[in-house]
């Protein structure tokens, strides 16, 4: 027999696992966590160097994993990574890395969690730099900001938004939603408005095209009026 006979079993946790959270609490969360997806994803369309999801279990720690002791918050963004599907986020399959962002919709059944346990898990385990909680019945708002390995409330601009470092973009609350705004101010679209917005501009140059094409013709006919051929114009 050799040493090699008598060396312990090596075994590696799997990394290859199905998402394991539970149905979103309402529609509102449904929409929330689609909207900020959907924003993110337009706004940086050409970027290949981040994974963003929202109700997915991030797998931490093997112990963890036999205890069925995972987490899976609303919305999460990891930066640099690759951006590709995934059935879960396994952090020990993805080079250590955990969120740089995390947003907990908050409801009457998670609020106290979220508040508490989560944002201890996040903080002292997780060390995500930026965390945010909203309701989106009564708009409760917060976000906390890692620093010197403590969470710290961060501070709302003059409209009440409030910053993120990781993503560097605002997020505040539009229409009883919680959106993104850029360093500026300005609100970030969604794909929908975006296509709005262009199919509008589109109908007001055609009608400014329309109402030149008219005002062209009107003067045509004044100067057949008074005898002038107006194609003979130079």
């Amino acid at each position: 027999m050799t040493t090699l006979d008598l060396a312990p079993e090596i075994t590696c946790p799997p990394t290859d696992l199905w998402s394991d959270e539970p149905p979103l609490e309402s529609d509102l969360h449904l929409q929330q966590i689609f909207l900020l997806l959907s924003c993110l994803d337009w706004l940086w369309q050409e970027r290949q160097d981040y994974y963003a999801s929202g109700n997915l279990t991030i797998y931490y720690n093997e112990q963890q994993l036999k205890k069925r002791d995972f987490c899976g918050p609303d919305f999460f963004v990891v930066l640099g990574t690759e951006k590709r599907p995934r059935k879960s986020w396994v952090v020990w399959g993805e080079g250590g890395k955990y969120p740089n962002v995390i947003v907990e919709i908050l409801s009457n059944s998670t609020a106290k969690i979220d508040r508490t346990a989560k944002k201890a898990l996040y903080q002292d385990i997780f060390r995500t730099p930026d965390y945010f909680w909203f309701d989106p019945n009564t708009l409760e708002f917060e976000g906390f900001s890692l620093t010197h390995g403590q969470y710290e409330a961060i501070a709302p601009n003059e409209q009440g938004y409030l910053w993120s470092k990781e993503l560097e973009l605002y997020l505040g609350i539009y229409e009883q939603k919680l959106r993104y705004f850029t360093a500026e101010g300005q609100l970030v679209p969604t794909p929908q408005e975006v296509a709005r917005q262009e199919k509008q501009a589109r109908e007001n140059t055609q009608e400014q095209l329309n109402a030149e094409q008219n005002r062209i013709e009107q003067l045509a006919q004044k100067l057949r009026e008074l005898g002038i051929n107006p194609d003979e114009i130079a």
